[in-house]
């Protein structure tokens, strides 16, 4: 933890920065988690390209206070924070979390949550980990546009097959009368 005077300073400088840049911010309650925990809850966000940063509560508003477009948090500001810091997709980081609470006795809680600038309540965080990941819906859109071709092909395949087949039969008709 930061100690002097400067190294706040920076700590609070390196906070608001993440904030500026992440388009997906959660701010846990850890409490109740031990270290491993905590190193496990890490490692998943990192899969996931999601960062986790503990911040003591002042330097947060510090940051918050430099950032300045941000909603105003200072009310959640209490008890233990960890800040989930996430990208473009929202669902993803609130997704892990909420797995995540669900396996260590409904910890870390989010306290509250910004997408887009704008502040989310604990509950609208819950409804976006139900929701499906961009990934998921991109694999959805895919497989739906994928549907009809392969439906197509499948009919061509079943046509030629039936060709084929009728084919096979004049074949075997017309054998039959040579002889």
């Amino acid at each position: 933890m930061p100690k002097t005077l400067e190294e706040k300073k920076e700590v609070a400088e390196e906070l608001s920065r993440l904030l500026r840049e992440a388009e997906t911010v959660y701010l846990t309650d850890f409490s109740g988690l031990d270290v491993g925990s905590m190193t496990e809850l890490r490692a998943r966000l990192r899969e996931a390209d999601v960062g986790y940063r503990v911040a003591k509560n002042t330097l947060m508003q510090r940051a918050l206070d430099q950032v300045g477009d941000f909603p105003d948090l200072t009310d959640h500001l209490r008890g233990p924070t960890g800040l989930v810091l996430g990208g473009e997709d929202p669902v993803k980081p609130a997704k892990i979390v909420k797995e995540f609470a669900e396996e260590h006795d409904d910890r870390p809680t989010v306290k509250v949550g910004v997408v887009d600038r704008r502040a989310l309540s604990p509950e609208k965080v819950e409804e976006l980990a139900e929701l499906p990941t961009r990934e998921e819906l991109l694999a959805s859109i895919m497989g739906s546009l994928n549907a009809p071709a392969s439906g197509i092909v499948g009919a061509i395949e079943a046509l030629l097959r039936d060709i084929g087949h009728m084919a096979h039969e004049a074949a075997k008709k017309r054998e039959q009368e040579q002889s």
